[in-house]
């Protein structure tokens, strides 16, 4: 019971740094849509691509970092785990769970559903990714993860 309260803690810290990444408006976050709704945000006056490109390097190293360091702490001080096999398992879990929640509740919920995220001048453009779309991405993602799992579970192991 208790890693599921901390896998939902986990998601919940991941819809807070996305409202964060778009606290100003939807316009903020333009590096999470597909490359025809930048195009067009950049042709209608929304932003520039400098301006997309510098959110997202402002953004994306923050988000990693804190979703990291959140995932590391939970593991090695939350659940005591010391071993390399656990803090891998464990690791593996955190990044799975946020991956389908990411395609699932974060993509086709909230941004499919709720008008916050229609750009004004884009609207008829494509921005949700359809079913087989997420399912194929995630399950990319899942692969990834199988061995992305490995840097967070040393990370875990190599802390005092």
């Amino acid at each position: 019971m208790k890693i599921i309260a901390e896998l939902i803690l986990y998601c919940l810290l991941f819809f807070a740094m996305v409202k964060y990444a778009v606290r100003n408006g939807a316009a903020d976050g333009l590096y999470f849509y597909p490359q025809a709704v930048q195009e067009r945000a950049v042709a209608i006056g929304l932003s520039t691509e400098e301006e997309i490109r510098r959110r997202r390097k402002e953004f994306m190293p923050l988000f990693f970092a804190v979703m990291t360091v959140s995932m590391v702490v939970m593991i090695r001080y939350l659940n005591g785990i010391h071993d390399f096999r656990n803090a891998y398992l464990q690791s593996l879990l955190f990044l799975e769970v946020m991956n389908w929640f990411d395609g699932i509740i974060i993509d086709r919920l909230w941004v499919g559903h709720d008008p916050f995220w229609k750009l004004k001048g884009c609207e008829d453009l494509p921005y949700v990714q359809t079913w087989p779309q997420v399912i194929r991405k995630r399950c990319i993602l899942t692969l990834i993860w199988i061995a992305g799992a490995c840097i967070p579970a040393a990370i875990v192991v190599l802390l005092p």
